[in-house]
């Protein structure tokens, strides 16, 4: 028929149940943190970069302007050096403004993109947040109930219910 069951300690269980609840709080505290890291994205890509870049743009048109402007300048003096030297500071404005003009159109694909990419990792992050949630705690329930049925089972005879006996007697009969 059936085996007797010897349960020596619940120790284990209970053990295994707390590091369950740490667990789940820890997993959620990360959840919460990778939402947050990608909402944080989200904005920064939409306000702080775009503007940044906007304003680069902006800046270096400026500049662009102002060297042409220099270089007309120096092509009526006539001076070859100051010529020279006008006409390498448009070019690096230009390659400037291009450089930020790139990097602007970058940012604009990254906003228009951003939730298409995003979106279906997130679905994820909220299936592992239910099963957190929902399905976690009542593992947790299920050891509790699992810890009560042993111990209802072991009884009093169960090692951790019974009085330890001590190894030698406390006192002996020939004590001065």
């Amino acid at each position: 028929m059936a085996e007797q069951v010897r349960v020596t300690s619940f120790d284990a269980l209970e053990s295994f149940r707390a590091s369950l609840i740490v667990f789940i709080t820890k997993a959620n505290r990360s959840v919460d943190e990778v939402r947050d890291e990608v909402r944080r994205t989200r904005l920064w890509l939409q306000h702080d970069r775009r503007l940044h870049w906007e304003g680069e743009v902006h800046r270096w048109e400026k500049k662009l302007d102002q060297a042409e402007q220099e270089l007309m300048s120096a092509r009526m003096s006539g001076l070859r050096e100051t010529v020279t030297m006008q006409q390498a500071a448009v070019n690096r404005a230009k390659r400037a403004l291009a450089e930020s003009g790139d990097k602007l159109r970058r940012v604009k694909l990254w906003n228009r993109d951003f939730d298409g990419l995003a979106e279906p990792l997130t679905k994820r992050l909220d299936g592992l947040r239910e099963y957190l949630d929902h399905d976690m705690p009542k593992s947790v329930t299920y050891l509790v109930q699992a810890i009560r049925t042993l111990e209802a089972y072991a009884g009093p005879d169960a090692p951790e219910n019974k009085p330890s006996k001590p190894s030698a007697p406390a006192e002996t009969e020939n004590a001065p």
